[in-house]
């Protein structure tokens, strides 16, 4: 079974599984939801008592707490794919005589990401405290039916202003609040966006622009040596001559699929 049979099959997994996760999302007991229960009480007879509690303190200290691990994580993986650019693609860029500016763009953009990141990370997302509450809610009207006035939060014992939210990882209410990102390890609110945008645009560039300078490489090696026109034999011992499809299936098990793989893994995430 070749590379585009795999990646189709793969596509199609993917979409179904979205598709029914849409489908199932609306309902209050939908088929996904009684068959995680399901699955989980079955487990629940296998794993042994211990084990089940550590991993619930695991699962809740990775999802319901702040933690670094995947600030880690994102750091790891875009040290691997700079890495692996550097290797793979810059070295050999540069001998083809690619323009240095444009090799160098890459790094332009993983200077500001960084930047960004620290930013947004770092930067106060809008916590909403005594000393700040009352300029706070003045800054927007109640609208009486997603934000009532008189709500009091529990934990942080102040009503809440308009457009707030309390965070169960933080325990803080904040302002203007849009979800808490785990890869940064912040909440991301009314202080804090607009580095948030700044840090998803370059992070897209950035992959965009890796994935256009290996596209560009990948097609000067390909016209310096001349493997359009030669030839192959295929599975039934037959001369073909040289294919777009022949050389994307042989290129997607070489070194250079797994590099876009790790490129395509870090664009997601």
């Amino acid at each position: 079974m070749d590379f585009l049979t795999l990646f189709l099959i793969y596509l199609c997994f993917v979409l179904t599984t979205v598709a029914l996760l849409c489908i199932c999302s609306g309902r209050k007991e939908g088929f996904l939801a009684r068959s995680a229960n399901g699955a989980s009480q079955i487990l629940s007879f296998i794993i042994p008592t211990q084990l089940q509690r550590v991993i619930q303190r695991a699962l809740h200290r990775l999802f319901h707490t702040r933690s670094c691990l995947f600030v880690v994580l994102h750091i790891a993986l875009q040290a691997a794919v700079y890495g692996e650019y550097t290797w793979e693609v810059f070295v050999y860029c540069w001998e083809l005589q690619f323009h240095l500016l444009f090799l160098l763009l890459p790094y332009l953009l993983l200077a500001g990401n960084m930047g960004c990141f620290i930013l947004c990370s770092r930067a106060n997302p809008g916590v909403i405290t005594k000393a700040n509450h009352a300029s706070l809610v003045k800054i927007y009207e109640y609208d009486g039916v997603l934000f009532q006035k008189g709500i009091v939060c529990p934990t942080c014992n102040m009503e809440k202003p308009a457009r707030s939210k309390h965070c169960r990882f933080c325990s803080t209410c904040v302002h203007r609040f849009d979800h808490h990102c785990v890869w940064v390890n912040n909440c991301i609110g009314a202080f804090n966006a607009k580095y948030f945008f700044l840090y998803l645009f370059t992070l897209t560039a950035m992959a965009a622009t890796i994935a256009v300078i290996t596209a560009a490489f990948l097609i000067q090696v390909v016209l310096l040596s001349n493997m359009m026109h030669g030839s192959y034999v295929d599975d039934q011992g037959q001369e073909r001559a040289v294919e777009i499809l022949f050389l994307i299936q042989e290129n997607s098990n070489s070194q250079l699929a797994v590099f876009s793989c790790e490129l395509l893994f870090a664009a997601v995430f």
